[in-house]
């Protein structure tokens, strides 16, 4: 193996979407292993850890916005990202610049002993460990208040979850997805989540399915976290219109407060209370006050979710059946009157079948269209169509905006849904 002369972030982003097949993921030894070789960023960083199936970056925006409105400045990792790879590095608000990327990249590349790694024996970090790698150099660099961080896909196996210390750990809605790595239950689920709470540390999660609060529950008690859960009746919508939601919450030091969310996502609601619950827990009624709360909450932008990128064009991260239905939910809630069009398309290894049944049986959208995207992980639309009758179908995702989306009749609203890696290309082309 050869190794490479990589000068930009051109180049650095090419290698890492090509990071070579030799590597599989680590153990969490071995993600410690490497972090102390950095000489241990993470531990000068107060990193609040946020795992779940759905609602993780949502719940992330929340607390990075109403701590920003308190006064701290913040540092967010999150995945995937939507355009631009340093969408999942944000320092004050702001993506890091193409310059400290390279940087960060190559301090963790020039360290690879490409000898042992020709011989199978080196240490090569995956993709997200890479970028993970990365975001405790950038961070460490830019010394924050605070440090947020979004798991990948897992929880106790994540590689985030390799850091020494956390100030609090905060779980999201658990449901069934990537059922291959996590287990084919919601209990099985919900134990590997569990795995980012740390003794002594309070740990803050939605209660929903009582025996994921059991699971939550009792890991809690087995490692002496404190636990703190965040339920529907902690919260109540009052009103949507004008593309906002109002609600009120229970607050721990406020009675009840009243919010305005600056969306239609209903679901928002309980991920905006989750974040509320943890910087209260976190921060203890010092220096969070209850405008910072209602600022932050009101202010807070999160790209994919009920977006709305023109005129009467929204577009939705849903891609599995549980983000579906709070899809749908907020569709239905969301006070349009006139003539609905969704776009669809799907990854293969997601419940695309289920996704297009309860589409299906919401009787929502006069006209639904499916659409091939450029991914190579994206389901082929003939296969789409046999789990859903469409009334258009389009090999790909320009000629749908072009045709489907921007030829629609006045009156019409589209809905564009299925997959982040979908809104990821209507976003680019847009």
């Amino acid at each position: 193996m050869k190794k490479q002369a990589i000068t930009t972030f051109e180049q650095a982003v090419d290698y890492l979407y090509h990071i070579p097949r030799f590597t599989d993921k680590h153990s969490m030894e071995q993600t410690r292993e490497y972090l102390h070789f950095l000489k241990d960023p993470d531990k000068k960083l107060k990193i609040i850890h946020v795992a779940g199936t759905n609602g993780k970056g949502s719940t992330c925006a929340f607390l990075r916005s109403i701590l920003e409105k308190a006064g701290y400045r913040v540092a967010l990792f999150t995945s995937p990202h939507l355009v631009d790879v340093r969408e999942r590095f944000m320092i004050g608000g702001e993506m890091v610049s193409k310059e400290a990327f390279l940087d960060a990249f190559l301090r963790i590349y020039d360290s690879l002993v490409w000898e042992q790694l020709e011989t199978g024996r080196g240490y090569h970090p995956t993709f997200f460990e890479y970028l993970f790698f990365m975001a405790m150099l950038l961070f460490e660099s830019a010394a924050p208040d605070y440090c947020i961080l979004e798991t990948g896909l897992g929880g106790r196996l994540d590689a985030t979850n390799s850091v020494a210390r956390k100030e609090i750990s905060i779980i999201t809605r658990i449901s069934l997805d990537h059922v291959e790595y996590l287990g084919d239950t919601t209990v099985k689920i919900a134990g590997e989540k569990a795995g980012i709470m740390q003794k002594g540390t309070p740990a803050v999660c939605l209660e929903t399915d009582a025996d994921v609060c059991d699971v939550f529950r009792r890991y809690a008690k087995e490692i002496g976290a404190p636990l703190y859960l965040v339920s529907d009746t902690d919260y109540e919508l009052r009103k949507i219109h004008n593309k906002n939601i109002d609600f009120s919450l229970r607050s721990e030091y406020y009675d009840y407060i009243g919010l305005t969310l600056s969306t239609c996502a209903r679901y928002q609601m309980e991920n905006a209370a989750l974040a509320v619950r943890a910087v209260e827990v976190l921060d203890g009624g010092r220096t969070v006050s209850r405008q910072h709360i209602v600022d932050g909450v009101r202010d807070c932008f999160w790209a994919g979710r009920m977006e709305e990128v023109a005129p009467d064009v929204f577009v939705d991260g849903a891609h599995n059946e549980d983000g579906i239905r709070a899809f749908l939910e907020s569709v239905a809630g969301d006070g349009w009157d006139g003539r609905r069009r969704l776009l669809f398309a799907a990854v293969g290894d997601k419940d695309y079948p289920g996704m297009l049944k309860r589409i299906a049986q919401s009787g929502l959208f006069d006209r639904i269209a499916l659409v091939k995207m450029h991914s190579a992980r994206a389901v082929g639309t003939q296969e789409l169509a046999r789990c859903l009758h469409a009334d258009e179908i389009y090999a790909d995702v320009e000629e749908a905006l072009r045709k489907f989306v921007f030829g629609r009749g006045s009156g019409e609203r589209v809905y564009i849904a299925g997959s982040l890696y979908l809104v990821g290309e209507v976003k680019a082309l847009l």
